[in-house]
């Protein structure tokens, strides 16, 4: 059985130094593809609900084809504080 979409989202971070909502989406792409609430957008939300929870930081921002794009990272504080929540 796999973990919530929200779970793996937050457990991604765990794993790599930083990314970006679209990072996340190809990362997690096989594995959720047919999942309805695996979009872009709804990423997005989960990552800025993160950021707003103490679980993951902005880091940098960039200008690609027009299009605002926020990376994120996990201090090894936060990587801990996620993997005590999910194991």
């Amino acid at each position: 059985m796999r973990r919530p979409l929200n779970y793996e989202i937050l457990k991604y971070f765990t794993n790599v130094d930083k990314a970006s909502a679209n990072d996340v989406y190809l990362a997690l792409e096989d594995e959720f593809k047919d999942h309805k609430a695996f979009t872009k957008e709804n990423i997005i939300e989960s990552l800025m609900t993160a950021k707003e929870n103490g679980l993951v930081d902005e880091d940098s921002y960039t200008l690609i084809d027009g299009e605002l794009v926020v990376y994120y990272k996990a201090s090894e504080d936060q990587k801990n504080t996620i993997n005590s929540y999910i194991k």
